[in-house]
C-alpha cells in the first residue's frame, strides 16, 4: 500500500541552481547598460585625444621669435584671450592717450624694487570700432612721483590736435582683478587688469579692448622704464593638458567599472534572495 504521507518521485520541486555572475551579465538589461557605457567611455576617450593633441604643439614658435616687433592687430584681436606662445611678444601699437584714464597700479616691482606703475587708455587709430589697450606707461617709486606724472601725461592729452603716436612693448595677459588691502581706498588696484581699468575708464559706450595689455618698453615723462625681459623659451609639452588627458582616460575606466559594480551588485542580491527562499521555506514531511 503506498503510503500517503510520502511525495511522488514525479512531483519533486526541481532543484535551483544559483546564477553566476558571467550569466546576469548576459542578460539583456546589462547587456544594453554596457552598450551605453560603451558610448560614454568612446566620448571620454575622445575628450582624452583631444586634450591630448592640445598639449603637444605640433607647431611650435621659433626661439626668440617674440623679439620681432609686430603690429599688435596681428597678435591678437581685441576681446580675444592671448595665447601661452604670444605671451611677452613685442608689439607696437599706434594711437592717442584718452584724457582723465591714467591709473596708478600699486606693488609692482621694477628690478626688485617696490613701487608703482602709471596706466593709460591707448585709443587705436584708424579702427572701424572704437578700440583701446591698457598701457603700463612706465614706473615711479612712490606714489606722489606716479601722481606727478599723471599731472604731465594728462596735460599732454588734453592738448589740442594731439597726432597719434606709437608704442612698442610687450604684450602679457591679464592678471585679474584683487581685493583692495583692507583699509584701503576700494579704487586701488594691485594687480594689471584691463577689466578692472576698463570699470574706471571714460567713453566706453561701444568699445572694443584687448584683454592682455601692453607694457612699454620706453617710459613716457618722469617714469621710469619698466624692466620687461625676453620670456624665457618654453616646452612644446603643456602638461596641464596631459593631467586633463589622463582624467578623461580615468572616467572612461569608471564608467566600466560602474557597470561591473552595478551588475555583480544585482548578482548578489539574487543569491541572497535565493539563499532566503530556501532557509524559510516550508520543511519537508516525515
Amino acid at each position: 500500500m503506498t503510503d500517503p504521507t510520502r511525495t511522488p518521485a514525479g512531483d519533486a520541486e526541481p532543484e535551483t541552481f544559483p546564477p553566476t555572475l558571467r550569466e546576469v551579465m548576459l542578460r539583456p538589461r546589462w547587456l544594453a547598460l554596457l552598450g551605453l557605457c560603451l558610448v560614454v567611455a568612446g566620448v571620454f576617450a575622445w575628450l582624452g585625444q583631444w586634450q591630448l593633441g592640445r598639449a603637444i604643439d605640433t607647431t611650435p614658435t621659433p626661439p626668440g621669435s617674440t623679439e620681432e616687433v609686430r603690429p599688435i592687430a596681428e597678435v591678437v584681436r581685441p576681446g580675444e584671450y592671448l595665447a601661452g606662445p604670444l605671451v611677452g611678444q613685442r608689439v607696437t601699437a599706434t594711437g592717442t592717450w584718452v584724457p582723465g584714464d591714467f591709473l596708478v597700479v600699486s606693488s609692482r616691482f621694477n628690478d626688485g624694487e617696490e613701487g608703482y606703475w602709471v596706466t593709460g587708455q591707448l585709443r587705436i587709430a584708424d579702427t572701424e570700432t572704437p578700440t583701446s589697450v591698457a598701457v603700463a606707461i612706465g614706473w615711479a617709486a612712490t606714489e606722489a612721483d606716479a601722481q606727478a606724472a599723471i599731472e604731465e601725461l594728462e596735460a599732454d592729452a588734453a592738448a589740442p590736435f594731439t597726432n597719434p603716436f606709437a608704442i612698442t612693448g610687450r604684450l602679457i595677459s591679464d592678471e585679474g582683478p584683487a581685493v583692495p588691502p583692507r583699509g584701503a581706498d576700494p579704487l586701488t588696484m594691485t594687480r594689471m587688469s584691463p577689466a578692472a581699468l576698463l570699470s574706471q575708464w571714460h567713453e566706453t559706450e561701444g568699445l572694443d579692448v584687448y584683454r592682455p595689455y601692453l607694457a612699454a618698453e620706453i617710459a613716457q615723462g618722469p617714469l621710469v622704464d619698466i624692466s620687461s625681459p625676453a620670456p624665457e623659451d618654453g616646452s612644446d609639452l603643456n602638461w596641464l593638458n596631459i593631467f586633463y588627458a589622463l582624467e578623461w582616460a580615468v572616467f572612461a575606466g569608471f564608467a566600466f567599472y560602474l557597470w561591473y559594480r552595478l551588475a555583480r551588485d544585482a548578482w548578489e542580491r539574487e543569491l541572497e534572495e535565493l539563499a532566503e527562499g530556501e532557509d524559510g521555506g516550508p520543511s519537508p514531511s516525515r
